[in-house]
C-alpha cells in the first residue's frame, strides 16, 4: 500500500453495530448465468420480497453499474475481471455498512468468481446459479443482443463467441427454464432467510 494511504476503517462504526441498528446479517447473494437466464428478474423479485419483510437491500445489476461506476469498460476479459473486482469491492463496502447486496452479473469465468468470493469473504458469498441452456436464453433474448452478437455487431459476447464457465459447487441452482419465477423468488427466500436473519 502506497505509504501516502491511510485508510480509517479501524476508527469507523464497525459491521457489528450496523448491523444490530438493521436488525439484519449482511451477505452477498452473487447471481451468475447467461444472458437471459432470469439474474435480473430474480434480483428485483428477491429485493422485493425482503423489502416487504423488513430487510435492507441494494441490488447490484450489470446495465445499472456498467452506466455508472463502470463506464469506462469494455468486455474483454480483463475488462470483464476489473469489472467484477470492482463490483466486488462495492459489495464489500456494503457488506460492512450491515446491507443485504444482490449482485447480479454474467461473471462468466471460475477465475473471476473466485476473485470476487476472496474479496468479499467465503463466508459472506452466497452463489446461486441461474442454469438455463444458451438455447432457452438466446429464445429469450429480450435485449436483442443474441441475434446482434450472431450478426458479428457483438463481439466477446458469452455464450457465443467467449466462453460461459458454470460453477462447480454453487450455494444454490436454480432451473429457470422449468421453475417459474415465484418459485425461484421463493427458493432463494428461503434460503437466505436464516442466513439474514438477526437472532440477538
Amino acid at each position: 500500500m502506497p505509504e501516502n494511504i491511510h485508510p480509517i476503517f479501524k476508527k469507523l462504526a464497525g459491521r457489528q453495530e450496523k448491523q444490530a441498528l438493521l436488525n439484519q446479517k449482511s451477505k452477498v447473494i452473487w447471481l451468475t448465468g447467461l444472458s437471459g437466464s432470469g439474474k435480473s428478474t430474480l434480483a428485483l423479485g428477491v429485493e422485493q420480497r425482503l423489502f416487504e419483510e423488513g430487510f435492507l437491500t441494494e441490488v447490484l445489476d450489470g446495465d445499472n453499474i456498467r452506466s455508472g461506476i463502470n463506464n469506462n469498460l469494455g468486455f474483454s476479459l480483463e475488462d470483464r475481471y476489473e469489472n467484477i473486482r470492482r463490483i466486488s469491492e462495492v459489495a464489500k463496502l456494503f457488506l460492512n455498512s450491515g446491507v443485504i447486496s444482490i449482485a447480479a452479473f454474467i461473471s462468466p469465468t471460475r477465475e473471476i468468481r473466485q476473485m470476487a468470493k476472496s474479496i468479499i469473504g467465503e463466508e459472506d458469498f452466497i452463489e446461486v446459479y441461474m442454469s438455463a441452456p444458451l438455447e432457452v436464453c438466446e429464445s429469450r433474448d429480450v435485449k436483442g443482443l443474441y441475434k446482434k452478437a450472431r450478426k458479428g455487431e457483438i463481439k466477446g459476447f458469452t455464450g457465443i463467441d467467449s466462453p460461459y464457465e458454470p460453477p462447480v459447487d454453487p450455494d444454490l441452482i436454480l432451473d429457470t427454464t422449468n421453475e417459474n419465477i415465484p418459485d425461484t423468488i421463493e427458493r432463494v427466500i428461503n434460503y437466505i432467510r436464516p442466513l439474514i436473519k438477526n437472532e440477538s
